[in-house]
């Protein structure tokens, strides 16, 4: 996982040198999402998980090099990532009066991507363009329900997507995407060494104002 983050850098590196030679084009844009969030815990013998919908809203900066087809774009959401745990499953929790417990997680998130758009398309890319992305997410907590005294959890995550999607009319773009957490997200009090990772689909649609 630590290579994939440091070539993304290394590309991330490569573009900004690049677009110092270049006369970039920069956009504002406001994004919103949803999302289907998995709370996957590792140990095959610990309770069952559902997977649940959240959400997210934010800001992205999208920064395109001329002529090359790559590019960066960055964002700041505050997304909302939950989960059912079916806590009451096993007597170490049940017998806390815990049962099938809802998790929601508030997360800041600064996603960074690497995109690549396709527009050698013969002027339909002023109507439709496809592209697809990659990078970290920054995930920071910000707050969470409380579920008895059952759980602890990581303040600071870094995550890994990819996806893909289509820009219409050089103002909106839609896609979908898949993301799963590099460290540990959560874990159990009681037994320690059950812990956590979140695997999420998501989709985005962000509207540029310029």
């Amino acid at each position: 996982m630590r290579l994939h983050i440091k070539l993304i850098l290394v590309a991330i590196c490569a573009l900004t040198v690049l677009s110092s030679q270049a006369q970039p084009v920069r956009r504002w844009g406001i994004t919103v999402g949803g999302n289907y969030n998995d709370i996957h815990f590792k140990q095959p013998d610990i309770f069952e998980t559902d997977r649940m919908f959240g959400g997210s809203i934010g800001v992205t900066g999208d920064m395109m090099i001329p002529g090359v087809g790559f590019g960066l774009d960055a964002s700041v959401l505050y997304t909302l990532r939950q989960g059912r745990l079916h806590l009451g499953d096993k007597l170490a929790w049940g017998s806390q009066g815990l049962g099938n417990e809802v998790v929601r997680l508030h997360y800041i998130d600064v996603p960074i991507n690497l995109k690549f758009r396709y527009s050698n398309l013969g002027g339909l890319e002023s109507t439709i363009m496809p592209f697809a992305y990659a990078g970290p997410t920054f995930s920071f907590l910000a707050g969470h329900n409380k579920v008895g005294d059952a759980l602890r959890y990581t303040t600071v995550n870094v995550m890994l997507h990819v996806g893909a999607g289509v820009e219409l009319f050089n103002k909106v773009q839609v896609s979908g995407g898949y993301m799963f957490s590099v460290g540990q997200n959560l874990g159990t009090k009681l037994l320690d060494d059950h812990v956590a990772k979140q695997r999420t689909w998501f989709i985005q649609a962000t509207y540029f104002f310029k």
